[in-house]
């Protein structure tokens, strides 16, 4: 079996989810991230945030575990504006995913206790809600899950704590491709990782194959 390199299953995956009409952006780093999320969030919901609403908005998104942010991802938030009107600003919709809008990204670096750089990051609406680990072809799956766990353990929370949306982790050695939903209510165990499949119930393993059924 070739050993392929991440490098090349990393441009592969981006380029096939840019032929499925994700954007690719270049965001190195938290300040990019937020910036992004801005314009994002602008977009979704026609209107012009001021840098102190912008605050508040980040304020209101960085709280809560896991199971609450996912509540705020899908709930509208109520901002008070520097004029003193009311708006309430949607994050994602839930009833038609053609409004909302895919980002797709690549080593995003986080500094928390320790420096992570994450692989490849899906973005809806400017939020990280999908990250994707990959390892070189002949490379055991797992390597790719504990990748995720330090990710959570050392840089998730830092900053504005954006990355603790992520609601959905993928992992591939290109031949083998997994998924997982995040669930840090209790321990997330390698034995939760599923394959997806098709109709007839025969797997999907290989990276292009998922990305394009899955993703």
């Amino acid at each position: 079996m070739s050993k392929q390199p991440e490098a090349v299953l990393e441009a592969e995956l981006i380029q096939q989810l840019s032929d499925n009409k994700y954007e690719c952006v270049t965001i190195h780093n938290e300040e990019e991230l937020l910036s992004n999320l801005k314009t994002q969030i602008e977009a979704h919901n026609s209107l012009s945030l001021t840098t102190k609403e912008y605050s508040r908005v980040l304020n209101h998104l960085n709280k809560g575990n896991v199971f609450e942010r996912a509540k705020i991802l899908r709930d509208k938030m109520q901002l008070t504006k520097d004029d003193g009107t009311s708006v309430y600003l949607d994050f994602i919709n839930q009833d038609d995913w053609n409004k909302n809008h895919f980002q797709v990204t690549n080593q995003v670096t986080m500094e928390g206790s320790y420096k992570n750089r994450y692989d490849v990051t899906i973005l809806v609406n400017g939020l990280p809600l999908v990250q994707v680990e990959l390892k070189r072809r002949g490379l055991e799956m797992k390597e790719a899950f504990n990748q995720t766990l330090r990710y959570i353990k050392h840089s998730y929370s830092a900053g504005h704590g954006l990355f603790q949306y992520i609601q959905l982790y993928i992992i591939s050695n290109g031949v083998n491709t997994k998924y997982y939903a995040n669930n840090r209510l209790t321990s997330l165990s390698y034995k939760q990782t599923f394959f997806w499949s098709k109709e007839d119930n025969s797997k999907i393993s290989e990276l292009s194959q998922f990305t394009h059924t899955f993703l």
